[in-house]
């Protein structure tokens, strides 16, 4: 590099410093010392290899850059002004304040050029494996000889805190086995976190644990070596076959002249003494604050030309490709805009008629063999349990290396091997399978779902709760929904876990009565694009409503609504149920009706659904002036007085399960018609 080329990109590195500095200063508030180290690596990546366009941060081929240190969020906002995206300067100095674009953690829902929120630890590395997943699918797919329309890279700013959480282990482990080529980690490893310094408790060899996940592990010993950061990006790119992994030895709070090196850089801002020292030992002036030198903007915005060049190529490689393909050239633009195929509902599995018991996992199996053939955007899979969560697309192909060894593999769906396949297979690895499914769903082109026990939705939390905040269309499915599992005891028994999500702020939760609620429940999560949904199935065999006696099951859709009622307008007694124990309140209701007590019985599968409806239609469906109320679910009661009232009653579980068959358990435990309508009663006459 030329000498004044050299001194330019330190000047780069300077403002992509001090711009960080001065808005944590500022907000009295934030993480300095990662941004000071990472400065270099992340100039080099955003200046020389980055395919992006600042005006544009949706097109489709541009490469996805993650963050996963979210708590340098400040470094992010620098290279997202200085580039040219939708961040004025008045934001960064905004940083941390309410209302700002500038948060402080990356939010993807608030900030233009944000790929995937991040800040809890380890979720943006596992999210950027899904968004590397997206890729490879989506070319496989799609591409034809002479037409690489999607041909991009996922880059990734790790912490060493990032590399602690078992979330990476998880994702680096399958992402090594999916040899995922295009899947780059610039490893920040400065050897310091917020209490001390790593060598307390993290001393393993993190390049021999990545190679012996399958990738490809470089060094660079200095982290302001940018020739160097340069020439491993290169051989990165050159491994088509494996992922890459650069550890980059940097130093945390780099040219502060007293916390340089230390974890008191970590976290907080570093002072007015420091600050001043920091600019002395780099030259740079005291004055302004926020300084961006011109040669220095000029040659950060050269981004928005290159990326407008960029996506003009790309645009005309598109319609060359359409010209060539036009049908997968239209199913591609839709897969991207999010919209569902026209009449993609027609012909739905509604079991209307079925005589025979169906547990709700089976129904949603037929349910999405059906989508699957509607959808070609619809991929996912287990964490290992197909044959028992029904969750595979048969037929459909699994997602491996094209190269792996298909002849001796167990347990394969069938179908296309290769990049192209639609069944995922997670593995036993819940938590990374949630963070995978959220990165699918962030690249966009793709609706992911997700399955495992119910009880396990505890080690899926963190993604769940990303997934609400970054509002994407991501589809958890959970079986084994209850006591009902039985002989697998009550560590497989989720009791806590249906009101515990539901408590997740814009996450669906349906949890339907039979096999005629799964096909409207399907189709709900499928219509809601705002966020994400969790399909609560049981194992159970579970009876068929009849539906010429009771309302039709398309009530799902507004969450809640009158199954049944004896008669009359003003009932004097609701029963209210979800999932399997709908039918115990509805063999209640009967009885009760039969007795002359005048009964409404209410499948509510979904309380965000309902919630979401008029105040009208949910004053029709659970009338006021009715206070005998009752909830049937075999879940914890906390949170039914949202639905009951003070004087209500619910017949739930106030403990965890037990070792025993299914049935007898509901026996145990007061989930028998016996019991509801003795409870009832009581409650009718207080």
């Amino acid at each position: 590099m030329k000498n004044d080329d050299l001194r330019l990109a330190e000047k780069c590195v300077s403002t992509l410093r001090f711009l960080s500095i001065d808005a944590v200063e500022k907000a009295s508030s934030g993480h300095p010392g990662m941004v000071m180290g990472a400065a270099p690596m992340a100039y080099v990546l955003w200046d020389r290899f980055l395919k992006h366009n600042p005006k544009n941060p949706a097109w489709p081929d541009r490469d996805r850059f993650v963050l996963s240190g979210g708590h340098a969020s400040m470094l992010l906002y620098s290279l997202l002004h200085l580039t040219g995206y939708n961040l004025p300067l008045s934001e960064l100095k905004k940083f941390r304040q309410l209302g700002s674009k500038t948060p402080g953690h990356p939010e993807c829902n608030i900030t233009s050029g944000v790929e995937v929120t991040t800040g809890p630890l380890g979720q943006g590395f596992a999210s950027a494996v899904g968004l590397a997943i997206a890729e490879a699918h989506l070319a496989a797919g799609y591409n034809r000889p002479g037409h690489e329309i999607v041909d991009h890279h996922t880059y990734v700013i790790s912490s060493d805190g990032d590399l602690m959480e078992g979330v990476s282990a998880e994702a680096a482990s399958m992402a090594g086995h999916l040899k995922l080529g295009k899947l780059i980690v610039l490893y920040d490893d400065n050897r310091i976190t917020l209490a001390g310094s790593t060598a307390l408790h993290f001393t393993e060899s993190v390049g021999g644990r990545f190679e012996a996940y399958g990738w490809q592990v470089l060094t660079v010993e200095d982290g302001n070596d940018m020739e160097a950061i340069d020439t491993a990006l290169r051989s990165a790119r050159a491994d088509a076959g494996r992922p890459s992994l650069i550890r980059v030895r940097t130093v945390i709070g780099c040219g502060a002249p007293g916390k340089e090196g230390t974890f008191e850089a970590h976290g907080a801002p570093l002072g007015k003494g420091e600050v001043v020292g920091a600019k002395k030992r780099c030259g740079w002036p005291l004055r302004p604050r926020f300084l961006i030198p011109e040669d220095v903007l000029r040659h950060f915005r050269r981004a928005v030309e290159r990326g407008r060049t960029g996506e003009e190529e790309w645009n005309r490689s598109f319609r060359s490709y359409a010209g060539s393909y036009p049908e997968p050239a239209a199913e591609f633009e839709r897969v991207f805009s999010g919209e569902l195929p026209s009449g993609w509902d027609e012909g739905l599995p509604d079991f209307y008629g079925e005589k025979k018991e169906i547990p709700t996992r089976n129904a949603s199996e037929e349910v999405l063999q059906f989508l699957a053939e509607r959808l070609p955007e619809l991929l996912g899979g287990s964490a290992d349990l197909n044959p028992s969560a029904r969750t595979w697309l048969k037929g459909y192909g699994d997602f491996e290396a094209p190269d792996g060894p298909r002849q001796e593999v167990q347990g394969a769906v069938g179908g296309e091997w290769g990049y192209a396949g639609r069944n995922l297979h997670f593995g036993v690895r819940e938590h990374a399978m949630g963070s995978i499914a959220l990165g699918l769903a962030l690249h966009g082109g793709l609706i992911p779902y997700t399955a495992t026990f119910f009880v396990f939705s505890d080690y899926m939390r963190p993604p769940m709760r990303l997934a609400a905040m970054s509002k994407r269309r991501v589809i958890f499915i959970f079986s084994h929904d209850s006591i009902g599992v039985g002989e697998d005891g009550p560590t497989h028994q989720p009791v806590e876990q249906l009101m515990s999500l539901r408590a997740v702020p814009n996450l669906t939760v349906i949890r339907p009565a039979d096999a005629t609620e799964t096909a409207p429940a399907w189709r709900a999560a499928l219509l809601n694009r705002s966020g994400p949904t969790a399909l609560v199935f049981t194992r159970q065999k579970v009876p068929v409503i009849d539906r010429k006696t009771c309302a039709p099951a398309s009530g799902v859709e507004r969450g809640g609504y009158v199954l049944w009622q004896s008669g009359g307008d003003r009932p004097e007694l609701i029963l209210i149920g979800t999932g399997s124990e709908v039918q115990l309140a509805l063999r209640a209701g009967e009885k009760l009706a039969a007795e002359g007590i005048a009964v409404r019985v209410v499948s509510l599968p979904s309380w965000e659904l309902f919630d979401r409806q008029s105040p009208e239609y949910r004053r029709s469906v659970l009338p006021p002036e009715v206070t005998a109320r009752m909830a049937v679910e075999a879940g914890v009661r906390l949170g039914w007085e949202h639905y009951v009232g003070s004087t209500g009653a619910v017949v739930g579980l106030d403990s965890f399960g037990a070792s025993a068959p299914g049935d007898l358990l509901f026996k145990k435990f007061g989930f028998t018609v016996e019991n509801i309508v003795a409870q009832a009663r009581a409650l009718l006459k207080k």
